[in-house]
């Protein structure tokens, strides 16, 4: 019923678009979603305190008070803050927006409301996106977006509107990625993927952090991971930097219509040069880095105490992010993060150097080749890197998994890893581990083997799953091997003499037409 529903919306939602650019329009929608979202909850929380205030047996229970004292008591903000729920201005409230929706002015007062929100609530301060006056909309369609959005979210309770509420803001977020194309993977990180470096992980105290966060999208499958294994929301203390101002303020809104708290510093910000956590030590770790990019040193990162393994190469920051996030990693820590597979392999400058030196500390724990076609924005192959500061078994060993074949094709450019999958790399590692209830772990060729180090120093400490889980095995049918060459090659000829035969045939046709040759 939901995914229906969540169709619908978006198949109207970009009518209305009209010409505008998906880049742009975005902001306008995931901005409207949020406000609803903010006003939903509010109404859900006022509601409640209502019955509670004139319910004897309540708490809350407010005597024989007038309404009008009953209504001041209602505006006490107090009662919104302590349940986490955001304070909404009379004036900012969502019908207040719905009933203007068709004055030709609504953009100007959509901005308005935004900016009473963020004056009472200091959480929300700089993040809520003021660009509805100057949006170039066709006349009317602001205000039909504004009815659309209108219709999202029913739901008696705060916890209900906040569900449906979330589940489309980050429907959409997918969508705008893959209709925005190659910028769309610099907010958004294909579900499958994060499920996949969530599953591994298993985060589900402490520290949480993504050092290149883009919409958020690894916390908050991290708490829907900690909720689904008997947690609750809160259960883990979440911190994330972003450089991307817009994107920041998308995981910023992102985070919280799911009512979960979190740190993103103080401003967007350069990860590598303006580290908005310098003494955060994490327990877990999740990232999805820009692959390969190539302007991002700046001379004061020299000798950073970040780069334990080697200084890395001003034209790439694949050994930088690796260097990064294990430099924050408690010393329990893990760390799961998405490169391009080039950093597997790579020797040029200081990459190999680098690398080498990471296997041979014995922090690599777990290398996943992925499939082909997993993300909106780039071809490239890529594959998973999973860090550990102390690894607490298979000390010497790191397991290669081979998933390049494991993938379902959802569109005609794009596939994912199924649940199954997914579900399987991750028992691999946890019965590999020794986990409780994992299982046996053992070497399946084509898929998975653990190998020690000396081997990996052997082959260039290259740590390309395909090069060391081999081939994988045949079932044997049982034919006789001569008897099989002798019908395949009897095959073959045929169909050499098949393609001689239409030879023949387009040397005469082309002939015929004045092209002998």
């Amino acid at each position: 019923m939901l995914d229906d529903l969540k169709k619908t919306l978006w198949a109207t939602a970009d009518k209305l678009r009209a010409n505008m650019d998906a880049a742009e329009y975005k902001h306008l929608v995931l901005g409207l979603i949020f406000v609803k979202y903010v006003s939903d909850t509010f109404q859900a929380k006022h509601a409640e305190l209502t019955l509670r205030l004139a319910d004897p047996d309540d708490a809350y229970f407010y005597g024989e008070a007038a309404p009008e004292d009953i209504a001041a008591e209602l505006e006490d903000r107090d009662y919104y803050r302590e349940a986490n729920v955001f304070w909404v201005p009379e004036a900012a409230r969502w019908e207040a927006l719905r009933a203007a929706a068709k004055q030709p002015d609504i953009g100007k007062r959509i901005d308005e409301a935004l900016a009473l929100i963020e004056v009472e609530n200091t959480r929300l301060k700089g993040i809520l996106d003021k660009r509805y006056a100057r949006a170039q909309l066709p006349d009317g369609k602001l205000g039909e977006l504004v009815d659309l959005v209108s219709t999202i979210g029913f739901g008696a309770t705060a916890g209900e509107a906040r569900d449906v509420l979330g589940q489309v803001y980050e429907y959409f977020l997918g969508l705008f990625a893959n209709a925005e194309g190659k910028r769309g993977g610099q907010f958004y990180t294909p579900r499958s993927i994060v499920k996949t470096l969530v599953a591994v992980l298993a985060p589900h105290h402490g520290k949480v952090y993504d050092p290149c966060c883009g919409s958020g999208g690894m916390f908050v499958q991290s708490e829907e991971f900690i909720e689904a294994h008997g947690g609750k929301v809160g259960d883990v203390a979440i911190f994330g930097q972003e450089a991307n101002p817009t994107t920041w303020r998308l995981a910023a809104m992102n985070l919280a219509i799911r009512g979960i708290d979190f740190n993103l510093g103080r401003e967007p910000a350069d990860t590598f040069s303006r580290n908005q956590f310098p003494d955060l030590r994490a327990d877990f770790i999740l990232a999805n880095p820009p692959f390969n990019i190539s302007d991002w040193w700046h001379a004061s990162l020299m000798g950073d105490a970040r780069w334990q393994y080697g200084d890395p190469p001003a034209g790439n920051a694949n050994t930088a992010w690796l260097q990064h996030m294990l430099h924050h990693l408690a010393p329990n820590g893990r760390a799961g993060i998405v490169l391009a597979n080039g950093s597997m392999s790579s020797s040029q400058n200081s990459e190999g150097q680098i690398r080498a030196a990471m296997v041979e500390a014995d922090v690599v724990e777990v290398m996943v080749a992925l499939p082909g076609q997993l993300f909106f924005n780039t071809q490239i192959p890529a594959c998973l890197w999973f860090l550990a500061k102390s690894k607490r078994a298979r000390r010497g060993e790191v397991l290669f998994i081979d998933a390049r074949k494991l993938a379902t094709m959802i569109s005609r450019v794009q596939c994912e890893l199924t649940d199954a999958v997914i579900e399987r790399i991750a028992g691999t590692v946890a019965a590999w581990r020794g986990e409780s209830g994992a299982g046996v772990y053992a070497d399946v060729a084509g898929y998975c083997r653990s190998v020690p180090l000396a081997e990996i120093a052997e082959h260039g400490h290259v740590l390309t799953p395909g090069r060391y889980v081999g081939a994988e095995a045949v079932e044997d049918d049982d034919e006789d091997f001569e008897a099989k060459m002798r019908a395949l090659t009897e095959k073959l000829g045929e169909q050499m003499a098949k393609g001689a035969e239409l030879d023949l045939v387009i040397r005469a046709k082309l002939g015929g037409l004045g092209y002998e040759f």
